[in-house]
């Protein structure tokens, strides 16, 4: 009976795993654009990963000799005014690229979460309080606001991610709290309540889960946007301090001077940040038609 048992077993997960599988690539044919944004997602973060391995040279180590060489089968992307590799340049830096909008993105989100729950569930003067600091923040663009940050903090990492995070927090936490607001008065709270439960816990257990959905289309949106945010800082000069490769710190140093003689440093950087943020965008949209009930045919 042990082994028929056993054999039911793997046959029903068999039968699981071909239906995930086929479910699967069905959504990947319907939505044919998120999913080349998933897999331009998926290169991003595996160059990021294995950035030691396929790197031919360190990103730091200057070489004279080989200032401003074009692309060859040595240097494939080329070197820049220092001699220093630009493919090794641009595969380190979808680290910091990829750390800053994850970061900034996660920091975020989080804290956007939390205000944005505790206002529209717990109303009243906690509400009014949110909504006033929600509308300053929202009061200047995100770059602006990111720039002022990073001035004030200085050009660092962890920094950057800070400056980048506070202007996303009134985004994610307007729509939090729309979306709890309307929780809030249906029925499984009102049962919830009717039970004993307490307030933080109906929050936490009941409301909060029910706003994951447009949570992860808003933080997948928001990813394209905290990269773009932090090459542009970086671009002015304000996000990762050298030496550390930055896209927005390489088209800075080479964009203005060197455009015509090597046009090749200005190319890539720029080509890596469009296929960062375009990836992002395809596959937040995909993401939001497959978990919005109402783009569903």
């Amino acid at each position: 009976m042990d082994a028929i048992n056993y054999d039911i077993e793997l046959k029903r997960a068999g039968a699981n795993s071909t239906h995930g599988w086929r479910k699967l690539t069905f959504l990947a044919q319907r939505h044919m654009l998120g999913a080349v944004g998933l897999v331009i997602m998926l290169i991003f973060v595996l160059t990021a990963v294995s950035a030691d391995f396929i790197s031919r040279f360190d990103p730091l180590s200057v070489d004279s000799t080989h200032r401003l060489a074009a692309p060859d089968a040595r240097h494939w992307m080329g070197t820049d005014s220092f001699g220093r590799d630009v493919w090794s340049r641009i595969i380190h830096g979808a680290r910091i690229s990829l750390a800053v909008g994850i970061g900034s993105t996660a920091l975020g989100s989080s804290i956007g979460v939390i205000i944005g729950l505790a206002s529209g569930y717990l109303s009243g003067w906690v509400d009014l309080v949110f909504q006033r600091l929600i509308d300053i923040l929202q009061a200047l663009p995100l770059l602006v606001l990111a720039l002022v940050m990073t001035a004030a903090l200085g050009p660092s990492l962890p920094n950057v991610i800070i400056a980048i995070a506070i202007p996303l927090i009134p985004i994610v936490a307007r729509v939090i709290r729309a979306n709890t607001l309307a929780l809030r008065e249906l029925p499984f709270v009102e049962a919830a309540k009717s039970i004993g439960m307490s307030e933080m816990r109906i929050a936490l257990r009941h409301v909060l889960p029910n706003t994951l959905a447009p949570l992860i289309v808003l933080a997948t949106a928001q990813l394209g946007s905290a990269i773009l945010t932090e090459a542009s800082l970086s671009f002015l000069g304000l996000g990762i301090p050298e030496p550390y490769p930055s896209w927005g710190r390489m088209l800075s140093e080479s964009a203005a001077e060197y455009v015509r003689v090597a046009p090749w440093l200005v190319i890539f950087p720029g080509v890596a940040i469009s296929l960062a943020v375009f990836g992002t965008n395809l596959f937040g949209d995909a993401l939001r038609d497959i978990l919005d009930p109402r783009q569903r045919g």
